[in-house]
């Protein structure tokens, strides 16, 4: 699974009140989600992401409340990868349960900066900057991680393992 586009670029310690703040968690519509992301840390986001854009960040990415609104309003808008320094433990579970591939790799997000040409091989870890050539390992999924990535989260792998 590969990804490739611009980068976003944040510091440490972005909240999930920051990606998606609590006046819009009344919604179920992901899409509508989608279109609130970001907006008070970066109020020209959605007008600027497109889809397979990849999200870099300091440390301690999605800190804050447990909801799973953020990584599906992030998943939503179109980013493709999230690259921390780290993830706040909850936001890493929360990722993969709705099949929002995220990577760890701090040299990778020193090196790039706000709209580098990224991309990501979620299979080998290899993250590229195309716009300085660098070239970075971040820890690849195990197969079984793909698998639930694949088939679209948690959920839909269940119901596929039942069938």
């Amino acid at each position: 699974m590969k990804a490739k586009g611009k980068a976003f670029k944040y510091g440490d310690n972005v909240d999930t009140d920051v990606i998606i703040p609590a006046r819009y968690l009344n919604t179920p519509d992901a899409s509508e989600l989608a279109g609130h992301c970001m907006e008070d840390i970066d109020d020209s986001f959605t007008a600027r992401v497109q889809p397979g854009d990849i999200l870099v960040a300091g440390r301690n990415f999605g800190c804050g409340s447990s909801r799973e609104h953020a990584p599906l309003a992030i998943k939503e808008s179109g980013i493709a990868c999230v690259i921390a320094e780290s993830f706040a433990r909850i936001f890493y579970r929360n990722a993969l349960n709705i099949a929002l591939p995220i990577l760890e790799c701090p040299a990778a997000v020193r090196a790039i900066s706000a709209a580098d040409e990224v991309s990501v091989d979620l299979e080998t870890g290899e993250i590229v900057n195309h716009t300085t050539g660098q070239t970075f390992r971040a820890e690849p999924f195990p197969p079984f991680m793909m698998e639930l990535i694949a088939a679209g989260g948690l959920v839909a792998y269940l119901k596929g393992k039942k069938a």
